[in-house]
């Protein structure tokens, strides 16, 4: 059984479908379990073994948790320096709580990261082992999490992303669709580079990490589970916001998603004029889990365009 607590956001909500796609039985839950709470969290997963919500023939041993998968953030870059409480309950403590209990019920924990807990610096692709060095209270919170998981538990994965958007609750891609169709110009900051990353692309990849972990360990299972430990995940290949609004224009044109002329204008992240620092670059390295799950990841350019065109397709 896969417990998936945050399933009614962006990335759950997604996993929830591949789940069902996959046929792996799953249940979810999202604000009316709070991550912040050890007795909420103990409660519900002692509720798994007798809900009836469950069909009848359903085994006591599939109605054990064994794997949870943590989407639950705050990811209010801005409001999070203001927030700070909050941030730092769902960010770091919620992931303690979470970790403490899969140690104490024997479920492997994946949780989800951020290219916010790097500086942004560099320039070149940020490995896992890197130190971090987060510049706000979003990127600090979430390193937090980070940390109260590696020292509770050992049967982890971590998997850190960056830029995401997807088909369910609003993101970049959605945002900017609805910008250049109901405006002549927008203004896009074009000295921030990262790799955008869609969501069905990453909850494959999770899925996929799941499926790879229980069949290595199964009776007649083959090969080796992979490590456990902290991964990156992306789309491929790196752009900067501006470069990345221009491709959302151009396919947005393509496939009737954007229906008038708008002009992509650049400007510099000062001129912006952004309450928080973002990291300048934040491009991470994906040859870890290239190598352990024998990957092949898409550009940005290609997912984007699956994104775009696919009737699932709907600004919010």
């Amino acid at each position: 059984m896969i417990w998936l607590i945050g399933c009614k956001g962006m990335l759950g909500s997604e996993i929830a479908r591949q789940l069902d796609e996959n046929k792996l039985p799953w249940i979810g839950t999202d604000r009316e379990v709070d991550i912040t709470s050890p007795e909420a969290l103990a409660s519900f997963a002692e509720s798994i073994k007798t809900a009836s919500y469950f069909p009848s023939d359903l085994s006591h041993q599939d109605r054990q948790i064994q794997w949870i998968i943590n989407c639950s953030a705050y990811t209010n870059v801005d409001k999070a320096e203001e927030d700070v409480e909050m941030a730092e309950k769902l960010n770091a403590t919620g992931p303690l709580n979470i970790a403490r209990l899969a140690r104490k019920i024997g479920a492997k924990l994946i949780h989800i990261s951020t290219d916010y807990v790097f500086n942004g610096h560099g320039t070149e692709p940020y490995t896992e082992d890197m130190p971090k060095d987060p510049l706000g209270v979003y990127g600090k919170t979430k390193a937090a999490g980070e940390d109260a998981i590696k020292k509770e538990m050992n049967t982890y994965y971590i998997i850190r992303t960056a830029w995401l958007y997807g088909f369910d609750g609003k993101n970049f891609v959605y945002t900017m669709t609805k910008a250049m169709n109901s405006h002549e110009s927008v203004t896009v900051v074009n000295d921030q580079k990262g790799s955008p990353t869609c969501a069905v692309d990453l909850a494959a990849t999770i899925i996929k990490l799941i499926e790879k972990s229980d069949k290595a360990k199964g009776l007649f299972g083959k090969g080796s589970a992979p490590a456990y430990g902290i991964y990156q995940y992306t789309n491929g290949g790196e752009t900067t916001w501006y470069d990345f609004t221009t491709e959302i224009y151009r396919l947005g044109k393509k496939f009737g998603r954007i229906t008038q002329n708008c002009t992509v204008n650049p400007c510099t992240t000062e001129e912006y004029g952004a309450k928080v620092e973002r990291p300048a670059y934040s491009v991470l390295s994906k040859d870890k889990i290239i190598k352990e799950l024998k990957l092949k990841i898409p550009s940005w350019e290609a997912s984007l365009e699956k994104f775009i065109k696919n009737n699932r397709f709907e600004p919010k």
